[in-house]
């Protein structure tokens, strides 16, 4: 009966842990995984659950497909029984998996929306504040990878949306003008018009972004593409880059707008 079945939970899970110490890491996911599935069969969802994602991690380390298989499965266990922001801890997790390991960018930014909207869904609770800044987080890493998939459009909603949320908020405000600075960047890319017109909303809509050094910089570069001048653009992206350095991703964006200045062949910033 179950007590046999019980026995046979606890023996999978010591074997998956001595596994683990052995760092046997596919031999540690099996056992959990042998074990979340004796659990639901004692219906204790909460134990399978667990044993689900100590399987995950497991298998982390040695197959990562194998790993997303069994955090899914914890997922839908814990959707089942109301546990979203658990839910999405998981989805974060299996979509750093198709980041790193399968390099599945789509597949990637999938689990981030998914996080995000199980975040949004508990904003009602009494965590309102760390449901926004996780589904915000999450939302993020979906506009950067849009941005660089060329899925302008879907970028610059989240980046408005995001830099309207936090600009009213004293400790997130600092961050609005990096957001707006990215939406409009996303919008030179598309069409030289629509980011001079954002622009205007921007300042419009956060009065503080007039004086930073993002908006400056667009400004200058909104003139220069105007002038079809690279020598203007190229000395303004230095000059922003020497107090601040750019990454990879307004890198790749500002090289694109740079491309789309007449005559620029080259792909470089310098």
């Amino acid at each position: 009966g179950n007590t046999r079945l019980e026995e046979a939970c606890e023996m999978y899970t010591r074997a998956a842990n001595m596994f683990k110490i052995a760092k046997n890491w596919s031999a540690a996911g099996n056992a959990f995984c042998q074990a979340a599935k004796l659990h639901m069969q004692l219906q204790s969802k909460h134990d399978s659950a667990t044993s689900f994602v100590d399987a995950g991690n497991a298998y982390k380390k040695a197959d990562p497909q194998e790993a997303i298989n069994c955090l899914n499965a914890a997922i839908d266990i814990y959707t089942d029984m109301g546990r979203f922001t658990i839910a999405a801890k998981h989805h974060i997790t299996i979509a750093e998996i198709y980041e790193a390991e399968l390099v599945d960018i789509e597949k990637a930014i999938a689990h981030y929306e998914q996080a995000a909207d199980y975040y949004k869904g508990e904003e009602s609770n009494r965590q309102v504040v760390f449901a926004t800044s996780s589904a915000n987080k999450c939302l993020l890493k979906v506009a950067a990878y849009a941005a660089q998939l060329e899925q302008y459009q879907k970028a610059i909603e989240i980046y408005e949306q995001v830099g309207t949320n936090t600009m009213d908020n004293p400790l997130l405000k600092y961050s609005a003008k990096e957001y707006f600075f990215k939406a409009a960047l996303c919008h030179f890319i598309v069409d030289e018009l629509n980011a001079k017109l954002a622009l205007e909303k921007y300042e419009e809509m956060f009065p503080a972004f007039t004086d930073s050094r993002e908006c400056k910089l667009l400004k200058k570069l909104l003139e220069a593409h105007e002038e079809q001048n690279c020598e203007a653009y190229t000395e303004a992206v230095k000059e922003f880059d020497s107090i601040s350095r750019l990454d990879q991703w307004l890198t790749t964006m500002l090289l694109r707008i740079k491309k789309s200045i007449q005559g620029e062949g080259d792909g470089d910033l310098k």
